[in-house]
């Protein structure tokens, strides 16, 4: 009876896929590859599926084409000129959805989160808090003190574990944990007034890594639906306990900051400000938004900027001429061994021409978050219908030969003179960009430039550093990175 019923419910997806099929023929859609009954192009998506995406997109010989991933329908864009006009203008508006994933809508609050929520009042409402109340000018400013302390502990960190390790030789070290722990520290002060040492941000940190880890998985069910009612490999089930222990944990610092309302020390964190707002505007800023919230800021922000400067770290390495280029540029303008600042990094273009180039080949969000359109439309000249999802794959629009000089090549110089408004997006593009760029940009750099400028770094063994990608939403490295390094005597003003 079950094998007749299992049976009959195969034919019946077939059937209705068929249907489908048939309809979608009527329209122009964009072109496809070859696909099956029921998972249609699921099997095509292998990993890395930023690459994968664009080798299929020079195997159609199309910047735009469509895919069927089980029941739901996707376009995906690989040029700077299709990737405008998905996202620009009226289209803008028509593509500003997410689509709807099982792992949003337990961590995410039934998709109440600022990154998952549906254009409408609710995500402008939660974004605009953002835009002013944690990434404006102003705030960037008040918390500029946050990044210089904990870039400076950074520094300290390295240090203690070079004298501890060898002295005045160079010494081996493992990058990743640190960085981390850096860009990690900056996010807790912002929202929480919290760093690492504290025992409850070390738990936090495990559970942010565990949600990465589920993050970077692409769930079958998500696009077969009637898997969920099996969960044969547990994802659901582990999404709810991770779920519920993010939830348990971020409910506890509200409740804390609730009842130590007025302490100094907290007046500028973010949980501060989201419960004043609780207080005027209670049914728009309940526990769940605030919590979420503080979730989006802390996982969005972590790890993404880490692993860029994993990467540039990398590329300096492998490349010793741009990394003598950038020591004397920083040397220059901190004159008499005067510790980098925040205000310098303004006057150092090469800089952030290293920053630009690292963001274009590896950046931190391959495929920029997948957009669902909310009506009908036609775009590139072909018909898309609502509900389609749309990937935009900004690692092969800013690898693209078309558009970049030697594009596989590590060469900062090139954003001395190039525009590259339209093919450069590592944050994203159109209203729903990354709104935390500003902030990005200010805590890579600073961290950037001091471990350049205080420390002497060397490739381990003298072997050239694998830049092979590893598998996540991240694009983080396959290996972790190992570089020698030596401390310098200006790091004696940050020590003593």
């Amino acid at each position: 009876m079950i094998d007749l019923f299992i049976l009959a419910l195969i034919a019946g997806f077939i059937t209705v896929a068929y249907l489908l099929r048939s309809k979608q023929k009527k329209k122009n859609l964009p072109p496809s590859p070859l696909g099956f009954p029921v998972i249609g192009h699921l099997h095509l998506l292998k990993e890395p599926v930023h690459r994968s995406l664009r080798d299929l997109s020079r195997n159609l010989g199309s910047d735009v084409f469509f895919l069927r991933l089980g029941s739901r329908r996707a376009v995906v864009v690989t040029s700077a000129s299709a990737a405008e006009e998905f996202l620009s203008q009226e289209n803008d508006v028509i593509f500003a959805n997410r689509p709807l994933a099982s792992l949003t809508e337990f961590m995410g609050y039934n998709c109440t989160i600022v990154s998952a929520a549906p254009y409408g009042e609710h995500w402008r409402r939660l974004r605009r808090f953002c835009s002013i109340k944690i990434f404006s000018a102003a705030c960037l400013r008040d918390s500029s003190d946050i990044r210089r302390d904990e870039v400076r502990a950074l520094l300290r960190r390295i240090h203690v574990e070079l004298v501890t390790s060898g002295g005045n030789d160079f010494v081996r070290l493992k990058l990743q944990p640190l960085l981390y722990g850096l860009t990690f520290n900056i996010l807790m002060s912002i929202v929480d007034g919290k760093r690492e040492e504290d025992d409850e941000t070390k738990e936090v940190r495990e559970l942010i890594r565990e949600a990465f880890e589920f993050s970077g998985v692409s769930y079958v069910g998500d696009f077969l639906p009637i898997l969920k009612l099996f969960d044969h490999d547990g994802y659901l089930k582990g999404a709810k306990k991770l779920s519920s222990k993010l939830d348990k944990f971020m409910q506890k610092l509200v409740d804390e900051h609730r009842r130590n309302r007025g302490k100094t020390e907290l007046e500028k964190t973010m949980i501060t400000h989201l419960l004043s707002l609780q207080e005027s505007e209670p049914e728009h800023y309940t526990d769940d938004i605030i919590k979420g919230l503080v979730q989006v800021i802390l996982l969005a922000g972590t790890d993404t900027t880490a692993v860029t400067l994993e990467w540039a770290m990398a590329n300096l390495l492998n490349h010793p001429e741009v990394l003598m280029k950038l020591k004397t540029e920083l040397n220059n303008v901190s004159v008499e061994g005067r510790l980098l600042e925040e205000s310098d990094t303004g006057k150092c273009p090469y800089l952030t021409n290293v920053i630009s180039e690292t963001l274009r080949l590896y950046p931190a969000a391959p495929l920029l978050v997948p957009h669902a359109s909310s009506a009908d439309s036609e775009v590139a000249g072909f018909d898309i219908s609502r509900g389609t999802w749309l990937f935009v794959n900004a690692w092969a629009i800013q690898r693209d030969p078309r558009v970049w000089d030697d594009p596989e090549a590590f060469k900062p110089e090139r954003f001395e003179s190039e525009t590259h408004r339209g093919k450069y997006l590592p944050f994203g593009i159109g209203r729903r960009a990354c709104p935390g760029m500003g902030l990005a940009q200010l805590v890579l750099s600073l961290a950037l430039g001091s471990l350049i400028q205080c420390f002497d770094w060397e490739r381990d063994n003298d072997v050239a550093v694998d830049m092979s990608e590893g598998r996540g939403i991240t694009m983080p490295k396959a290996v972790p990175l190992v570089a020698k390094c030596k401390s310098l005597p200006i790091l004696d003003k940050v020590v003593l």
